[in-house]
């Protein structure tokens, strides 16, 4: 299986990779102007950012192309998360609480990415911005007390969101959340 960690310049992009590699997953970091075509992969994750998505849409390379033409699994974290909702029709800004540091996820939808995980767990939060409105076509799966979405699933596409990291070591069951991706990348290559 090969998964591509699409670099949004974000602090954790390495771990992605890593977690990838440990997982035995063909992976690399890309840059995130790599032309769609030059991509043979099974799925991509489009990595967490310094950018403000809403006004700094143009430091996200060609994640929307991406979206656009992918016919195979995406999750986004954090920008990655961000753009991926823009894109289809949301919007982010500011959030009224940031979140740095510990939190408590409380997942309300299962769907495949948080599998066999429990309903509430602890994950490690770096955002100012978050998800304002919602589009059209996402499902909201989880959020924290301070941030009414945390992850999503575009609706009738292998597409994932989340706000949080699963990538660092203080994010309970973060691997497991990759495990889930990974099975998803299979399944819908069967």
């Amino acid at each position: 299986m090969r998964v591509y960690v699409v670099d949004n310049g974000g602090q954790w992009t390495h771990r992605e990779w890593r977690v990838l590699k440990y997982l035995d997953v063909e992976t690399k970091i890309i840059p995130n102007n790599t032309p769609f075509d030059q991509l043979d992969v099974d799925a991509l994750v489009l990595s967490g950012g310094s950018p403000h998505v809403a006004d700094e849409e143009d430091k996200m390379g060609r994640n929307g192309e991406y979206l656009d033409r992918a016919d195979f699994p995406i999750l986004g974290i954090c920008a990655g998360f961000h753009f991926m909702t823009n894109h289809f029709g949301g919007r982010t800004a500011p959030a009224g609480r940031p979140e740095f540091g510990k939190a408590t996820l409380i997942v309300d939808q299962e769907d495949d990415i948080f599998r066999s995980l429990p309903r509430e767990f602890v994950v490690w939060q770096s955002h100012n911005d978050e998800v304002k409105e919602v589009p059209e076509g996402i499902e909201v799966l989880a959020h924290t007390e301070n941030c009414p979405v945390e992850a999503i699933k575009v609706k009738g596409k292998p597409f994932y969101g989340l706000q949080f990291h699963p990538e660092v070591e203080n994010t309970e069951h973060g691997s497991e959340i990759f495990q889930n991706f990974l099975r998803v990348v299979e399944e819908w290559h069967r």
